[in-house]
Formats: structure tokens, C-alpha cells, sequence
């Protein structure tokens, strides 16, 4: 008789210990977000915006300027970057995280988006036939460039969706949303 009372006094314990186990899951479930398709795109229409400002502002001014190839690539290249990281530490910022951090936060979420983005949309620019020499009056200058960032998007999408999956990328910023 002894042995049912304590088989039954291990029962709530183990209930206990399963009931803790599954809340340790859902806090952990709920802390990484599911890596779905939305939510990559959304994270890479998100770093689009930011290299596009950067990239079409590089390229209007390094053309309006008259600058060769190279350093205006160069200049669209650091802008995407900038404002890149300067739309996540806004939203991050907002969040009542301190600079350093919040720096820290963009870098791990935007450097690899960005960086594919970059080269994707760079790349298709500098394979297109005479895009690298349109001038701003050109519809080539902006058809290719518009066309080079929806496939830099197209590229990224599954980049991100493969990062927020593994609790990086984007998936960082989350919990400061």
C-alpha cells in the first residue's frame, strides 16, 4: 500500500516536470519566430528599402556628377549600407535599446541581407548592356535599375528566410518590435 501511495505521489510530479517542459518550449517557440516566406519577404522588402534609397541616391549623384563607374558604384554601395542600418536603428532605437546595441542588432540583422542584395543588384547592373553608362535622362538607367533590385529582392528572399530560420538575420530584431 505504501508502494501506491508513493507511485501515486510521483504522478503530479511528473505532470509537473512535462507541464514545465512544454512551457519552456512555448516560451522558447515564441522567442524564435517561425521562418516563413512572409516573414522573409517582409525582412527583405524591409532591407530593399534601405538599399534602394542608398543605391538610386549613389547612383543619381555619382552620374549627376559625372564620376566614372567605379566610385559611383562604390558611393551607391556605402549609401545601401548606411541607410540600410540606419532604418533598422531607427526602429530599434525606438524600442528603448541604447546605440551600442542597437548598432550591434542592426549589424547582425542587415550585414549579409544587404551584402546579397548588393552584389545581386550590382551585378545585374554591371552585366546589362550599356546600363553602366545610361545617364539619368535614360529610361535604361532606371529600368535597369529597378529591374536589378526586384531580382537582388527575388535573390534575398529565401538568404533571409534560411537566416531567420537559424535565429539570425532578421530574426533578431524581432524581439524589439
Amino acid at each position: 500500500m505504501q508502494h501506491e501511495a508513493h507511485a501515486h505521489h510521483h504522478e503530479p510530479e511528473t505532470h509537473h516536470h512535462e507541464t514545465h517542459a512544454q512551457h519552456q518550449d512555448d516560451i522558447h517557440a515564441h522567442h524564435q519566430p517561425a521562418a516563413t516566406w512572409a516573414m522573409a519577404a517582409q525582412a527583405t522588402l524591409h532591407c530593399l528599402t534601405g538599399c534602394a534609397i542608398g543605391e538610386v541616391l549613389g547612383m543619381v549623384i555619382g552620374t549627376a556628377f559625372g564620376w566614372g563607374n567605379l566610385p559611383t558604384t562604390l558611393l551607391a554601395i556605402v549609401l545601401a549600407f548606411f541607410f540600410g542600418y540606419s532604418l533598422t536603428l531607427r526602429g530599434v532605437l525606438k524600442a528603448g535599446l541604447g546605440l551600442r546595441a542597437a548598432f550591434r542588432v542592426a549589424l547582425a540583422a542587415d550585414t549579409l541581407s544587404i551584402a546579397v542584395m548588393e552584389l545581386i543588384d550590382n551585378g545585374v547592373i554591371v552585366l546589362w548592356p550599356d546600363a553602366m553608362d545610361a545617364e539619368l535622362g535614360d529610361l535604361l538607367f532606371w529600368g535597369s535599375l529597378a529591374i536589378s533590385l526586384v531580382i537582388a529582392f527575388v535573390v534575398t528572399t529565401p538568404v533571409n528566410k534560411w537566416m531567420i530560420g537559424r535565429g539570425k538575420g532578421h530574426a533578431v530584431v524581432h524581439q524589439y518590435h
